[in-house]
């Protein structure tokens, strides 16, 4: 996920709206949400990536549907405290946890490998902040660096697509928190948002997602081998919104799919 990849549809709910109507049936404009981000106006299509919803191609007001997404740090944290459970009261030994899913990059090419080396926050810090009865505890996210080298040699093996060992951005939300300018609120320029990641760069970071700093911090305290390999589905450094076709994305999104199956064979001695 880039904080992850699901797409969800929408169906229709009849007699859901709440909206007041005027004299002549039609809905008071005061009653619409407002958006608070001005960079929205100047954009010719507005693409909805999670949902597989568009502006161009979706009729937005005779649409509606509840969502419920499965992404983020709370959703992980939720499955890998019973998986790890699960593998304690199995007695499995030796385990080795490889999160796969999607990113966007920074200056990176849409279609390249991260391995994380680390997985940071909004402020690059290796660490997850974690409140636990009222209090902040701090956990780290490091991530198995001999591990990350054995991925690293079998990408190169395969060599069929370009492959990294970076940081990781791991971020609560994927809007604001990750300095796009297409969400419902932004603060924030062009100008701010491009130097954020700038810096970020900078420091090593090379794809942003949501899930990994809760899987490396839960990896570490369980002491379980662990990686993070996701694809970027887009250069951030270049716009905000995924504009490569379906058929590419699908191709994109087998890649960590491909280099962890190369791996475990590896593993097993099957290749």
């Amino acid at each position: 996920m880039e904080g992850g990849n699901e797409k969800f549809k929408t169906h229709m709910a009849p007699g859901s709206s709440n909206e007041k109507k005027t004299d002549d049936g039609q809905a008071s404009k005061e009653n619409f949400v407002h958006l608070c981000n001005p960079h929205l106006e100047k954009m010719k299509e507005d693409i909805l990536y999670h949902f597989a919803l568009g502006t161009g191609t979706h009729d937005f007001p005779t649409l509606f549907g509840d969502v419920k997404h499965g992404m983020g740090i709370p959703s992980i944290s939720i499955m890998l405290h019973e998986l790890i459970k699960l593998l304690y009261h199995a007695k499995c030994s030796d385990i080795t946890i490889i999160r796969i899913g999607t990113s966007g990059g920074i200056g990176l090419e849409p279609g390249s490998v991260v391995i994380t080396r680390q997985s940071v926050d909004a402020t690059f810090k290796p660490q997850l902040e974690q409140v636990v009865l009222g209090k902040t505890v701090i956990r780290s996210t490091n991530l198995d660096e001999q591990l990350a080298k054995e991925l690293m040699q079998c990408s190169a093996e395969i060599g069929q697509f370009n492959t990294v060992i970076g940081n990781t951005m791991c971020t609560l939300d994927f809007y604001e928190g990750q300095g796009r300018l297409d969400g419902a609120i932004c603060l924030y320029d062009e100008e701010e948002k491009l130097q954020y990641l700038k810096n970020a760069y900078e420091s090593g970071v090379r794809n942003i997602e949501m899930e990994s700093s809760v899987f490396a911090a839960m990896c570490n305290l369980s002491g379980v081998k662990a990686a993070v390999v996701c694809v970027t589905l887009l250069n951030r450094l270049e716009g905000d919104q995924i504009t490569s076709s379906h058929d590419v994305l699908v191709e994109y999104q087998q890649r960590p799919q491909k280099l962890v199956g190369y791996f475990i064979k590896k593993s097993l001695g099957k290749v």
